[in-house]
């Protein structure tokens, strides 16, 4: 018991940081750099502080450091509108998207579709859950933006289109690409 009474004071002043740091991310309606800098001051006041951990000194210093190689995308939330706090709301949002594609392929894992058009299907599914897409939104999409993006998911088709054909039969796809070599040199 004694044993205990001596390692419980370095915890209690640890978990006492910890809890602190915990909660400078959940204040709200405070700009990032506000935040960033509660935060900085703490783990400053923990740095200088440090031998009062004891033997969680090293946690204190490892916090410090992960913070620093975070810290300049720490609390984007803070200055962005629109950017969830917590990963909840994301995780939320791409479980409901997970959810609403089972329901509708039957599908226990995640379809190759997603796989492939993800960034098209999942932004075209998060938008219809926020609000009804009306004609006049699709009216005034960006023509040049749509029709690349359609480019890169139609080579990336293509690419997956070769790469079957060359696992099925190599030796007919590496002739096939010797054929289109020779075709391209002849004079037209």
């Amino acid at each position: 018991m004694a044993a205990a009474a001596e390692l419980w004071p370095p915890v209690r002043v640890a978990f006492g940081w910890g809890h602190r740091a915990a909660h400078v991310p959940g204040l709200e309606d405070v700009p990032g750099a506000d935040v960033r800098r509660r935060l900085g001051g703490l783990i400053g006041a923990r740095t200088r502080h440090r031998e009062l951990a004891g033997d969680l000194a090293g946690a204190v210093d490892h916090f410090a450091q992960v913070s620093r190689s975070y810290w300049p995308g720490l609390f984007a939330c803070h200055d962005t509108a629109d950017v969830p706090r917590t990963n909840n709301d994301l995780e939320q949002a791409f479980g409901s998207h997970r959810h609403h594609e089972r329901r509708a392929s039957g599908r226990k894992g995640a379809s190759p579709s997603l796989v492939r058009r993800g960034s098209a299907k999942l932004m075209a599914g998060l938008a219809t859950r926020t609000r009804e897409v009306t004609a006049d939104d699709l009216a005034g999409a960006d023509r040049p933006r749509w029709r690349q993006l359609r480019a890169e998911l139609d080579e990336r088709r293509r690419r997956r289109t070769d790469r079957r054909r060359f696992r099925q039969d190599p030796e007919a796809y590496l002739n096939g690409l010797e054929i289109k070599l020779h075709q391209s040199r002849l004079p037209a």
